[in-house]
This record gives C-alpha cells, structure tokens and sequence, in this order.
C-alpha cells in the first residue's frame, strides 16, 4: 500500500538511471562568486561504467579567494551539494579545481590540508635569553 498515490512507483528506478547535469549544477553554485564568470571553464568526464564522475572547474585566479571562502568553507558546502547530487544518482564524483592557465590549486591539491603559500618560520627578533641558573648545595 503506498501513502502517496500521486507518485510513481517507477521514479525512484528513474533516479538511479538518471546522470545529474554535473556542468550546469556546478555553473549555478560558482558563478555567483567570480568577477568574471565568462572564464568560468567546468569539464565533466564519467568512467565507463558511468558510477564515477570527474569534475574539473577552472577559473581566474583573482576569484579564487571568494570560491574557496574563509577556510574553504565555500568550497566545501560546493562539493557537499555536489557529491549529494552524485549519491542520488549512485554515482561518486571527484572535483579538481584548477586555475585560468590550467595549473591545479595548491590549496585545493591536498584534501584536508590547509593550502595557500607557506609562511616562514617564526624567528624572534631579540637576544635569546640567558640560560637558567641552578642553585647549588
């Protein structure tokens, strides 16, 4: 007995058959951020047996701090929505994202890791200090 009569019991076969329109649901989630959304670039390419999809999105690298949000939070709230499209449709999706002239992101290269340009080590600026004395008996 099904509660809602108005849906097909064939729909939820429908979806798995379905592949999401990975180009233009990624289009709709990273326009917003660019300044120059004509050199927006997104390249899908699925694996034969159609359950893996690569995704790899280029732009220009003056828009890549508003993309990638403090810490990467845009980022990734971007790969959550699409990866949760990819699970709907029984897929696993992998997101590259690379700059204008082709280069991968450093940042977004290794997962997990905070990327960017490394800093220097700290270094102090005074005289070290002298060494404790110890108090003999």
């Amino acid at each position: 007995m099904s509660l809602n009569k108005s849906v097909p019991e064939t729909l939820s076969s429908s979806l798995h058959e379905a592949s999401p329109d990975y180009v233009g649901l990624v289009r709709f989630l990273v326009e917003p951020f660019l300044e120059s959304p004509q050199l927006l670039s997104v390249d899908c390419e699925r694996s034969n047996t159609k359950d893996r999809v690569w995704i790899r999105v280029a732009f220009d690298v003056a828009d890549k701090g508003r993309v990638f949000g403090r810490g990467g939070r845009n980022i990734q709230a971007i790969r959550t929505v699409i990866q949760a499209a990819a699970q709907a449709a029984g897929q696993s999706v992998h997101l590259d994202i690379y700059d204008s002239q082709g280069g991968e992101s450093r940042r977004d290269a290794a997962p997990g890791g905070r990327g960017g340009a490394k800093r220097a080590p700290a270094t102090r600026s005074s005289t070290p200090k002298p060494a404790p004395k110890f108090r003999s008996q």
